[in-house]
């Protein structure tokens, strides 16, 4: 079954801008012609990730295909799962994710968390990464403290054979700057080279509905292109 090319967007920790980035992602390969999806196959505590990406694709998935296992408490998704005595194969969210990548040129799944986030038993994020031929962008914070958890994650994804060319990283900035905004893409450039560490401003706080993705979008156009390469 022929199948898109997968953009995996992963982050240094949970809150730092995954879905923001992924809906970002989607609106400009979707403007620029790719006939893209995104998906996120976990999802824990509301809905509003699941209902700004729906937004951002018109209904070419079900809420089901775009994001097959939620858990209504806000936690791991090992841990909704222990509480309700439930594990979800491995394989099974493997085939849930190549059945969307078959229907487009470009499939972008976000995960949960950071690499090490447990989704069932026996695997993490990083176990469901190396099942996947796909490329991996890193959301992180741009703040005090990122150098040190972004080259952790660029580390752990090495170790797992994954070729620094298929990793590219994207500082998310807050509302709220410190001395290190100014400096973190340099430093992290320099020292994780040749991957590629773009930087997202702050936008404002209202990046949940579809038409704020949209007008803001010619402020990061440029950015998410080297991103991804187009």
């Amino acid at each position: 079954m022929p199948s898109g090319k997968i953009i995996f967007i992963t982050g240094t920790d949970t809150g730092v801008g995954k879905t923001l980035l992924t809906a970002l992602l989607l609106h400009h390969l979707r403007s620029t012609g790719s006939r893209a999806l995104a998906m996120k196959p976990f999802c824990s505590g509301g809905l509003g990730d699941v209902r700004l990406l729906q937004s951002l694709q018109r209904g070419e998935l079900t809420d089901a295909e775009m994001n097959p296992f939620y858990f209504k408490q806000p936690v791991a998704p090992l841990v909704a799962l222990n509480g309700a005595r439930k594990t979800i194969p491995l394989r099974d969210v493997l085939k849930r994710i190549r059945a969307v990548a078959s229907r487009c040129d470009v499939l972008l799944v976000e995960g949960s968390g950071g690499l090490l986030v447990p989704l069932s038993e026996g695997y993490t994020v990083a176990d469901l990464i190396a099942r996947l031929d796909c490329e991996i962008i890193v959301a992180a914070r741009n703040r005090l403290g990122t150098i040190n958890h972004t080259l952790l994650t660029v580390q752990a994804l090495t170790s797992m054979g994954i070729a620094r060319g298929r990793i590219s990283v994207a500082l998310m900035s807050g509302a709220q700057r410190d001395a290190s905004c100014r400096t973190n893409q340099q430093v992290l450039a320099k020292l994780l080279q040749p991957i590629q560490v773009g930087k997202i401003p702050f936008l404002g706080r209202k990046m949940t509905r579809k038409a704020v993705i949209e007008s803001k979008y010619h402020l990061v156009k440029d950015a998410l292109s080297r991103l991804i390469g187009k």
